[in-house]
């Protein structure tokens, strides 16, 4: 008798459960918040998918309530793809009858893939709203993407689905040679300001060929690409001084996300590669970010020159140079795996007012590496002949900075003339900063450069930097990175120092 009663009260618990109005669900009556009135999906190339963005609706209100559409207002013609809630509804553009429980919220997810074609031709602007609800209940959000139009260069597509490959230090790898006349694009050896180039695989210059950058050119690496300069090939960057932090007129090379959440992120990119027997590289004005090593240098033919460059987020290596010989001025890295700059193997070094700076997360890092020596290789070891630094910074957030590798049994040649450098304490003969004159010569030690912004790769100093007019008129380079003429004496590094905004 007992069970019958309990049954029986609980059917009449649960009868009175489904009378309960709170759980039915009435029509919105166009108060919903959102979490912003317009989403803006960053700059995009031309039919290359963008990220995913995030669109939040509130229900503020007591009562559950039921959104008869939320769609894109240019319906299935939109280029803009939504989930809602997890939801795909018709083809991802319009969803119907959507329930947003009391005082709740619920998420859209919103991409987009359009051609320069869908985008306004004034403005290159593609936009579209999500709409919710109709008639006089209606809301919108806007939705607003730049498209950007751009030369694709890529590797051809094979007959059997493979693509077109390229050897790299005995490898096959994805990749293709940059001509000279090809059909679509004319002359791929020549990059200019007109539209940014994008790149997949590796992009190669042939065999006694040229690869030309003018001023203002913008290239954009997809991932694992990279650009190869072969066995007598040779690169030449043409870029010149700005008037803007816009760099309108020095070559820029980055990754292919457009979206400022990639702006600082490593390892989008290979590398800008040379081959042993490359030759006459010019670099001049250079802004190269986040790849895996930036200049990867593999023992070319004859003098490098370096010039005016900054090289910022590499996964690995700012610049990997191997049995190179490298005439460096107003270089700025930062922000580097292992070694902003790495010169291996011997070579032959001349570096003059630049700023080598390791900002990177973990402590196993250095600004500098100097070796000449390199497992694997055959002699192991090969002469470093010369490796100078003069009026340069050697900095960064590790304990110790500069590091040297050597083989006693193999020349080993380098000297520090007024430069500030870190380094902690030790009874190392190699590291003698103040009595070793033989190697080292006016040394700041472990003084604050005090950067701008060094999380910001802006590397500027002002008069309270420890590289103030510390540096010796005897090495000077006449014009800073930015074009600034130097004082005398003048400051360390590849800036020179003017007053921060306030």
């Amino acid at each position: 008798m007992r069970q019958y009663f309990i049954l029986f009260i609980f059917g009449i618990i649960l009868a009175f459960s489904s009378c309960r109005t709170d759980f039915d669900t009435v029509a919105s009556t166009g108060n919903l918040k959102f979490s912003k009135d317009t989403v803006y999906l960053d700059t995009v190339f031309k039919n290359i998918g963008s990220s995913t963005y995030q669109l939040k609706v509130y229900n503020r209100s007591k009562n559950d309530i039921s959104i008869p559409v939320v769609q894109l207002k240019k319906g299935l013609n939109s280029k803009y793809r939504m989930t809602v809630d997890g939801m795909s509804g018709n083809n991802g553009k319009i969803f119907n009858n959507v329930t947003l429980l009391a005082k709740d919220s619920l998420y859209i997810f919103i991409e987009t893939t359009a051609d320069i074609t869908d985008a306004d031709p004034t403005d290159f602007l593609y936009t579209d709203e999500i709409q919710f609800d109709s008639g006089s209940n209606l809301q919108e959000v806007a939705l607003v993407t730049l498209i950007q139009d751009a030369v694709f260069l890529f590797p051809t597509q094979n007959p059997d689905g493979t693509k077109e490959k390229i050897q790299i230090e005995g490898k096959d790898v994805d990749g293709f040679y940059l001509a000279e006349n090809d059909p679509v694009n004319g002359n791929e050896l020549i990059f200019t300001k007109q539209k940014p180039y994008v790149i997949y695989g590796y992009a190669g210059v042939p065999e006694n060929k040229t690869v030309t950058f003018e001023a203002g050119a913008r290239v954009h690496f997809h991932a694992n690409s990279g650009l190869y300069v072969g066995d007598k090939a040779s690169l030449q960057i043409n870029g010149t001084t700005s008037a803007t932090d816009k760099l309108e007129n020095e070559v820029v090379f980055e990754g292919d996300r457009l979206e400022s959440l990639y702006s600082n992120i490593p390892g989008q990119w290979k590398s800008v590669l040379f081959a042993s027997g490359s030759a006459n590289h010019i670099i001049n004005y250079l802004t190269l970010k986040n790849a895996v090593t930036g200049l990867d240098f593999k023992n070319p033919y004859n003098t490098v020159e370096i010039k005016n460059t900054q090289i910022y987020n590499c996964l690995e290596y700012g610049i990997l140079a191997q049995n190179t010989h490298i005439i460096g001025e107003n270089i700025v890295i930062n922000n580097v795996g292992i070694a902003s700059l790495s010169c291996v193997y011997g070579g032959n070094y001349n570096f003059a007012h630049c700023t080598f700076n390791n900002n990177w997360t973990n402590s196993s890092h250095f600004a500098v590496n100097l070796s000449n020596k390199l497992a694997g290789k055959t002699p192991e070891t090969n002469p470093l002949t010369q490796a100078t630094f003069n009026n340069c910074i050697i900095y960064g957030s590790s304990t110790n900075e500069f590091n040297l590798d050597k083989n006693l049994n193999t020349a080993f040649v380098y000297q520090l003339n007024n430069c500030l450098l870190k380094f902690g304490t030790t009874s190392n003969p190699d590291y003698q900063f103040k009595t070793d004159t033989e190697h080292y010569n006016q040394i700041i030690l472990n003084e604050n450069p005090k950067y701008y912004n060094v999380s910001k790769n802006q590397l500027n100093i002002d008069k309270t930097s420890a590289a103030f007019a510390k540096g010796n008129p005897a090495y000077i380079i006449p014009k800073d990175i930015l074009g600034i003429t130097r004082t005398s004496p003048p400051d360390l590094g590849a800036y020179q120092s003017k007053d921060f905004p306030k």
